[in-house]
């Protein structure tokens, strides 16, 4: 008999009949000796890995759901956070805000008591141009609001700005205090020494100007405070111009002169006044 062929060609059903038969023998040998039969084993045996994975993934869901949970509980938390922090800060930039308007409004007033002469005119900058050769602002007011070239612009503070050069509608274009071009007479307020405020190019580039034209022997000492003296009377008196920061000697060593760093921070103005008319005192 080819053995070969006949497993061939049977070995499937052979192999049934073989389970089959192994499944009674368990069976009868389960009933008579009372252990677990065959298919109970069997049942055992198969159901063992299932159960086993099925604890696993049940564990495994469990995990995630508590991960996914956690996730979503901690981003909701990271967000009202974020919007608490910037509730905060948006709080304490309005409350800096209102304290600088303050104060502002408190320079502002006091100078309208200290100058009742002055007729103000308030105007926001919108540009701030710096070159080489140059130092302007443009600010929001123009003809329509009476500002004419030549007149005077401070801060609310009495600090002195510069000139205005030039009017269109609804701007104007001011000389900073810095400029080359700017000149305006001035004094030391410590000892009423007077001379000349003057823009100076390499001073302009560290966003300074000079006091000068001094009278021989007048002493100027850093930390003197420098004003505008009305002479001239294309500015009031006795607006705060800046300190001296150091005093040099010309080329020559003939004159000194006072370098001057100016009360208003050019940079961060946000709003200015034109004096559109003061009383000439001479």
């Amino acid at each position: 008999m080819n053995w070969k062929k006949f497993l061939k060609t049977n070995g499937l059903r052979l192999l049934a009949v073989v389970i089959v038969a192994a499944i009674i023998v368990g069976a009868v040998v389960g009933a008579l000796g009372g252990k677990a039969g065959f298919l109970t084993n069997l049942d055992g045996i198969l159901r063992e890995p299932f159960q086993q994975a099925s604890v696993t993934f049940t564990g495994w869901l469990e995990s995630m759901y508590g991960n996914i949970y956690r996730y979503d509980t901690l981003k909701a938390e990271n967000q009202r956070l974020r919007e608490e922090l910037a509730s905060a800060q948006r709080e304490a930039r309005e409350g800096r805000e209102a304290v600088q308007e303050n104060e502002r409004l408190r320079d502002l007033l006091d100078l309208s008591q200290r100058h009742s002469d002055f007729k103000l005119e308030a105007a926001k900058v919108v540009a701030f141009s710096a070159s080489n050769w140059s130092s302007m602002i443009t600010i929001s007011k123009g003809e329509e609001a009476g500002i004419e070239p030549g007149d005077c612009v401070i801060t609310e503070g009495g600090s002195l700005v510069g000139q205005v050069t030039e009017v269109g509608s609804g701007w104007a274009t001011v000389r900073t205090v810095i400029d080359i071009d700017l000149s305006a007479g001035g004094y030391v307020s410590n000892s009423g020494a007077t001379g000349m405020i003057t823009g100076d190019f390499s001073l302009m580039q560290e966003g300074k100007t000079k006091l000068g034209y001094l009278m021989e022997g007048v002493s100027l000492f850093p930390g003197d405070t420098v004003l505008t003296s009305g002479k001239g009377g294309a500015y009031p008196a006795g607006l705060v111009v800046g300190t001296v920061e150091e005093v040099r000697t010309a080329a020559g060593g003939q004159q000194t002169f006072g370098v001057v760093t100016p009360a208003c921070d050019l940079s961060n103005l946000l709003q200015v006044f034109i004096i559109k008319d003061f009383e000439v005192v001479e």
